[in-house]
């Protein structure tokens, strides 16, 4: 069974560092497939984000944690450029997974 937490903790990371790193706009998506909850944000930046550092080695800082909890946390996470009606931007995404 998902934990609640757990997907709030991931999509807050998403959409603050969206927030935080970008300029614009910024949406959050959640999508639902049985076994599979889908959390992602789209930001106006087409800059690919950087890549997550080891969690282990991220514990005492106060930020750039965000993707290290992420990948940490999720099962799998990606990202993608997109394109809609001219405007060009990027959806950061993970997935949790129910046990079967």
């Amino acid at each position: 069974m998902l934990k609640p937490s757990t997907a709030e903790l991931l999509a807050t990371e998403l959409v603050s560092n969206a927030v935080r790193h970008t300029k614009g706009p910024v949406i959050l998506r959640v999508s639902w497939k049985p076994g599979t909850l889908r959390v992602g944000a789209w930001d106006a930046n087409p800059e690919p984000p950087e890549p997550p550092r080891e969690l282990a080695k991220l514990l005492d800082l106060e930020e750039g944690r965000g993707l290290g909890l992420v990948k940490a946390c999720a099962d799998p996470w990606g990202w993608q450029p997109l394109s809609r009606n001219g405007s060009k931007g990027k959806y950061v995404w993970c997935e949790l997974t129910t046990a079967a």
